[in-house]
């Protein structure tokens, strides 16, 4: 095999699933404007997080009658914060099909101990949704970050449920269409999609969700962070910027920046183009390679955020073992940093590919995948 090495390196060798690459054109200078000393409940603070949250509703179109906090702890804190303040009124469907799915399965199972029904999948596949009990809640990931597997579509998701429906969009929001009459909460991180500094969650609510807020109590007690009501009324504020704990104005800034420039390339479809013009990119490249393909079974399910990628060259003999070499020596050339697949995941690799990310840059990396991939079978060969 030829393994002389490609010419060209990407620009930007970060393709990391979280946190993600910041956006082509940004610089700390674009960070000067932070009211960094200042309470974020001066005037300044509150209308800049206030900013952030129309900016958001905005490029997402999000319905005007949802409401959307910013809350601590990044996804994580969003999506507990909704679990533990809204669950437990009726039986709950947990879906996993990846590790953050699984996740809140425990939550669910171990912490809440309320009553519940686990749908899973296995690594590149999806459970059913139309199999699902509407009636209950439904908890479940838009798309697995570390699975590379999403939903296809809301279709499965009936107008007329009676239970809520509770998102995790995290590695969705502002890559793919998310159809927000089927979605009671969702739930995202600034460090995913657009690239923004960690630890700030978004925590969008429908007025069902609101409505159910209002008028159930759970049996469980609620730390303060988690606690979105005051007198079976929502807190409103926290929905209007005056955020349940102290928010880094310098990453509220970043954030700012990060959707300044999702406007300048087209808003979310935009977005989206970027996106799966990257993943497809990455989907070319498996299809001339007999010895690497996507993780995901069904074409209708290929993430375009997370891309996962296993080997299925015969001549492997550890998949575990060869998958990290091929990142460690992709790393070392600077060409691709954190492309390893999740610890929980099945060996190989997983490929960032959201709008943040140059469609050139991933078309650099490729070559030096495949030489990689020739250099340690020959390497594994020549052991042998």
């Amino acid at each position: 095999m030829a393994t002389t090495a490609p010419v060209t390196r990407p620009a930007n060798p970060r393709f990391s699933s979280g946190p993600c690459a910041k956006p082509p054109t940004h610089t700390l200078a674009a960070l000067s404007d932070a009211p960094l000393g200042r309470s974020h409940r001066a005037a300044e603070g509150k209308s800049k997080l206030k900013q952030a949250i129309e900016e958001t509703r905005d490029i997402l179109g999000v319905p005007a009658d949802y409401k959307i906090g910013i809350v601590p702890a990044s996804d994580t804190g969003a999506y507990e914060m909704a679990m533990w303040s809204l669950l437990g009124e009726r039986h709950a469907e947990m879906v996993a099909w990846e590790s953050f799915g699984a996740g809140w399965v425990t939550d669910v199972a171990k912490q809440l101990k309320i009553e519940h029904t686990v749908h899973t999948a296995d690594y590149g596949q999806i459970v059913d949704m139309a199999a699902l009990n509407y009636d209950h809640d439904v908890c479940f990931t838009w798309n697995g970050t570390t699975s590379g597997v999403r939903m296809a579509n809301g279709d499965a998701i009936p107008a007329d449920r009676a239970g809520l429906t509770l998102c995790d969009a995290t590695s969705a929001a502002f890559a793919m269409d998310l159809p927000w009459d089927k979605l009671d909460v969702t739930t995202f991180s600034w460090q995913k999609v657009l690239g923004g500094e960690a630890a700030h969650g978004m925590l969008i609510l429908s007025p069902r969700a609101v409505e159910r807020l209002e008028n159930y109590t759970p049996p469980w007690p609620l730390p303060k962070v988690f606690r979105l009501t005051k007198g079976g009324k929502l807190i409103d504020g926290i929905f209007e910027g005056a955020t349940i704990n102290t928010p880094s104005m310098l990453a509220v800034e970043d954030y700012l920046f990060s959707l300044k420039w999702a406007r300048e390339v087209g808003g979310l479809q935009g977005l989206i183009a970027r996106a799966e013009a990257n993943a497809q990119a990455v989907f070319d490249f498996c299809d001339a390679n007999d010895w690497i393909d996507n993780l995901a079974v069904d074409p209708a399910t290929r993430s375009t955020t997370s891309v996962c990628l296993k080997f299925t060259d015969d001549r492997i003999t550890d998949g575990a073992a060869f998958a990290k070499a091929i990142a460690k020596r992709l790393a070392d050339e600077n060409v691709a940093l954190d492309i390893g697949a999740y610890r929980d995941a099945p060996p190989g690799l997983r490929i960032w590919c959201g709008g943040t990310v140059e469609t050139s840059d991933i078309e650099a990396m490729l070559p030096w995948l495949a030489h990689a991939f020739e250099t340690e079978i020959a390497a594994q060969t020549e052991a042998a």
